[in-house]
């Protein structure tokens, strides 16, 4: 009896069984737990909790499986355009609202709020994912006995390596953080002084480009042989090329659907919640509702971390951020034209301009410390420290004073912390200038081999 509870497909019903509850609320109630019912956004929460849970695991198993079949870049690309799928639906409804909307307030408070979310995703993605994975990954080194994990003398001096082939995401990541700084001029000549910038078809063409020519250079890349699996991706792996194929495809499938429907009410019960305990709304759209979409992207990564596979957690990290870098902003510009009725651009205010500068900038020093290939906990713990303290004092200048006056003194803040970021991120990128070279080589040569796949691979490629 015990040695048949032992068997994969266990696990696997167990954790289709957190999805269930949610299911019903879903069918039967349009995603609320008995709307306008005492502890209703708790129960919600609970349940949609249990359901980004269950899925999460589901979605994980689902790329484990598919890595037998194709490359392991492009399976972690697919997982990751998955676990932060509802982040897209969050930011495309407050860029739909601001174009059925244009030209009247709610429309521009619509418009900043999907830059918010927008911009306070990217940032939790590096303050919170990057550097709590780091140390997760360390601290769990000695159990797991992780190979990634790198283990020196001095106090924080331990460090996670980054696997070399991850130098296209990286490298992907340094065009579109580089770009994202210039995104803020974009419509600064033709708002009339009703906005101070904004994202416009421009800008979706050269980011999500980027995008796209990303996918075409990894999916060329060859199928490696899958690291030793056990458990339910073992087993997946174990059925002929057709049926685990079909395994795949239902995972994602499923798994993707209920993050898809779960995650919203999920991030719109835990507002709920906050605002009824005096948390300002803006400060929870921009913070809470992320911080709950990326949650099926950081079970993932801890799961992955949990089995000694730190690389692919960490691929699976980067690769996260840059398809929000580049398709979340790219797809704003679209959705906002479609739903204003005519090309335009999703304008923003001056706040939004600021918040868009400090995540291109902390996206530069996160990705100045991966430069060298491996992230150190010391600078796993800047980041932390950068991200958490910027938020927190921000909180308290909400909470202190006027909101005029409230604004204007977080709009300081975020510039005082860009400055942070971009004085750290230049000192290393200048200190680590021969590594970047090396990293830039390395993603030419990948592109080339992509391309022309029987072409010699130069010398000292890597």
């Amino acid at each position: 009896m015990l040695q048949r509870l032992r068997h994969p497909l266990v696990a696997v019903v167990l954790t289709l069984l957190l999805t269930l509850p949610w299911v019903y609320t879903w069918s039967s109630h349009g995603g609320h737990v008995a709307p306008g019912a005492p502890y209703s956004a708790t129960l919600t929460v609970a349940i949609a909790g249990f359901a980004v849970l269950g899925s999460a695991f589901l979605l994980a198993w689902g790329a484990e499986t598919a890595e037998k079949d194709v490359p392991r870049a492009f399976a972690i690309a697919v997982l990751a355009v998955l676990a932060v799928a509802p982040e897209y639906a969050v930011d495309a409804l407050y860029a739909w609202q601001a174009g059925s909307l244009e030209g009247t307030q709610r429309g521009a408070d619509a418009a900043n709020l999907a830059v918010a979310n927008m911009t306070g995703a990217n940032r939790i993605l590096i303050g919170i994912g990057w550097s709590a994975i780091a140390l997760f990954t360390v601290y769990r080194a000695g159990a797991s006995r992780d190979p990634a994990v790198e283990h020196r003398e001095g106090f924080l001096r331990n460090a996670v390596s980054i696997d070399r082939d991850l130098s296209v995401e990286i490298t992907f990541l340094f065009a579109a953080t580089l770009f994202a700084f210039v995104v803020p001029f974009s419509m600064a000549s033709v708002n009339g002084g009703g906005a101070a910038g904004g994202i416009g078809l421009l800008d979706t063409a050269v980011l999500v480009g980027m995008y796209v020519l990303y996918i075409a250079i990894i999916v060329r890349g060859d199928v490696e042989e899958p690291d030793h699996q056990v458990g339910v991706p073992a087993y997946f792996q174990s059925f002929p090329k057709p049926a685990r194929i079909a395994v795949v495809l239902v995972l994602f499938a499923y798994s993707g659907t209920m993050i898809y429907t779960a995650v919203h009410p999920f991030a719109m019960g835990l507002e709920t919640i906050g605002i009824e305990n005096g948390i300002p709304e803006f400060f929870m759209i921009q913070w809470i509702a992320p911080l709950a979409s990326e949650s099926p992207e950081l079970i993932v990564v801890a799961y992955l971390v949990n089995k000694a596979r730190s690389t692919a957690g960490f691929n699976a990290l980067i690769s996260s951020k840059l398809n929000q870098w580049t398709l979340l902003i790219g797809t704003l510009a679209v959705v906002y034209s479609i739903a204003a009725g005519h090309l335009g651009a999703l304008p923003f205010d001056e706040k939004q301009v600021a918040e868009i500068w400090i995540t291109a900038a902390q996206s530069l020093f996160a990705l100045a410390i991966l430069s060298n290939f491996e992230i150190t906990m010391r600078e796993a713990v800047a980041l932390l420290v950068l991200f958490v303290s910027q938020v927190a004092i921000e909180f308290a200048v909400i909470r202190l004073y006027p909101e005029a006056l409230a604004e204007a003194i977080s709009i300081d803040i975020l510039y005082a912390y860009t400055a942070v970021y971009l004085v750290l991120g230049g000192y290393l990128l200048i200190t680590r200038r021969h590594e970047l070279v090396g990293l830039f080589a390395r993603t030419g040569t990948t592109a080339r081999e992509a391309i022309r796949p029987h072409e010699a691979r130069p010398e000292g490629a890597d």
